[in-house]
């Protein structure tokens, strides 16, 4: 048994306002997609930030590790 499909006329007005409706939706949806990207942006950012701010440098490591290894030496 076939469903009976109703024959709707389309006319160029319903077209233009299902279109305008969908861009509207694509429009908001970009927005709420754009806002979400720009706040883990931002922590990435401040993550960043931190990381350069606490960032140990290899050279002061170094020195700093080769006197520990001294003083362990000595104290055996």
């Amino acid at each position: 048994m076939k469903k009976d499909v109703k024959n709707k006329k389309m006319t160029v007005d319903k077209l233009a306002i299902m279109v305008a409706n969908g861009f509207e939706e694509a429009s908001r949806n970009m927005a709420r997609v754009e806002n979400n990207l720009i706040y883990h942006i931002g922590g990435i950012n401040r993550r960043l930030d931190d990381m350069s701010l606490n960032k140990v440098k290899y050279e002061d490591y170094n020195k700093l590790k080769t006197r520990v290894d001294i003083i362990e030496k000595n104290l055996k």
